[in-house]
């Protein structure tokens, strides 16, 4: 069973790091004023299970856009699920379950890819 929100945790530090090779912007659609500077980030994932989580974010942004803008603008810019709430106008319910959602997607594309990240096993040990 993968813990999909630790992944993604690891793939936002990856993205975010400068000699990730994968390009997002500096700043999340909609969120100028709202994004403080980066920090330093303690959870990172290796090249080769990035690209491969960066496969399943991919494979989800052809699936729902709405939700891979959410994976996205949580995980790899760090904005709060309450900011993102208040943005869009919604509850904060109803963007967590979006969120469930989309995790959900990813945790399913990678069980049907049947492969153990890199990552996770250094997270067990």
């Amino acid at each position: 069973m993968h813990d999909v929100s630790l992944l993604l945790q690891r793939w936002g530090g990856w993205a975010a790091s400068e000699n990730s090779g994968v390009n997002y912007s500096s700043v999340a659609a909609g969120f100028r004023g709202l994004l403080i500077h980066p920090l330093k980030r303690n959870l990172n994932c290796n090249d080769s299970d990035g690209l491969i989580l960066d496969g399943c974010i991919s494979r989800l942004k052809r699936f729902n856009p709405t939700y891979h803008q959410l994976i996205v603008t949580h995980y790899l810019y760090r904005v709060s699920i309450r900011a993102i709430a208040r943005r869009r106008r919604l509850a904060d319910g109803t963007v967590r379950k979006e969120l469930q959602a989309a995790e959900g997607f990813i945790a399913g594309v990678l069980s049907g890819m049947d492969i153990t990240l890199e990552c996770e096993s250094e997270s067990m040990a």
